[in-house]
């Protein structure tokens, strides 16, 4: 409370130890970790307005607190700079995945941009890389990948399946846009919104994305390498804004691009 991390989560004002009790409202705190790590990566506001605001975010950012980052991630970064304390993430990236992410800045008209969400009313798409031998020429190429996902071991990584009785329904749509020597670019559309979705539709099709620390293997825990990102973006949303009735499209300023 003297360092001001105790605050109402229903409307703004922090709590300090003489402030009244209130009945029926609910607290917060600002969960403290001895030491968060730092990341060396901007944010990028896409749009602002009354009812939402869209960010680009880079790649290693979490766009909720959790585990090792509280202050550091793409909300609490935003409520910082917006000075909006109602700010709420309305989707999610992994914290690996790059690209553009939704939040409500007004509580009375956020269950319509969640409705987007959950009626599956928005349309997202993705850029990947992925290493293609030369031999193989697959630009132009389409794939239509529709199966389920279960949990694998450890607890945070999936694994694909045919049987619906064992996981939740995942569908995509892949095609290759541009290859060179050694790699190719993929265009991503998921139909569904499930954990590590594309990661593993991905690897269905035999074309792992580059630098993805859990598939097809996982690899040891270690430090952060900046410079060998996730090569997973999300690049465009499209939908019809609930309120405005108004169809937009919101594209992120940043691209993925082959070796050279």
């Amino acid at each position: 409370m003297d360092n001001g991390k105790v605050f109402w989560r229903e409307s703004e004002g922090i709590i300090t130890t003489t402030t009244p009790f209130q009945q029926n409202k609910t607290l917060g705190y600002y969960r403290e970790v001895r030491q968060e790590p730092q990341i060396p990566f901007d944010e990028i506001i896409i749009e602002h307005n009354d009812h939402f605001l869209i960010a680009h975010k880079p790649p290693f950012l979490p766009v909720m607190p959790g585990g090792a980052f509280v202050n550091e991630c793409l909300q609490e970064r935003l409520i910082r700079r917006t000075g909006i304390n109602e700010l709420q993430a309305i989707h999610r990236l992994d914290r690996d995945t790059a690209g553009l992410v939704m939040f409500s800045t007004n509580p009375e008209t956020r269950s319509d941009y969640h409705q987007l969400f959950s009626q599956q009313t928005i349309h997202k798409e993705y850029q990947a890389i992925a290493n293609a031998p030369v031999s193989v020429s697959i630009t132009g190429k389409q794939w239509h990948i529709k199966n389920y996902l279960t949990r694998g071991k450890p607890k945070f990584r999936f694994t694909n399946s045919n049987d619906p009785s064992q996981g939740q329904s995942a569908e995509s749509l892949i095609e290759c846009i541009e290859q060179n020597h050694q790699q190719a670019v993929f265009k991503l559309s998921p139909v569904t919104g499930r954990t590590h979705q594309l990661r593993l539709h991905m690897m269905e099709i035999g074309y792992p994305i580059l630098n993805d620390r859990f598939y097809p293997e996982l690899q040891a825990k270690q430090e952060d390498s900046y410079q060998q990102p996730l090569q997973l973006l999300a690049k465009t949303l499209n939908f019809i804004d609930p309120i405005s009735q108004n169809k937009l499209t919101f594209t992120s300023p940043r691209s993925l691009k082959l070796a050279k």
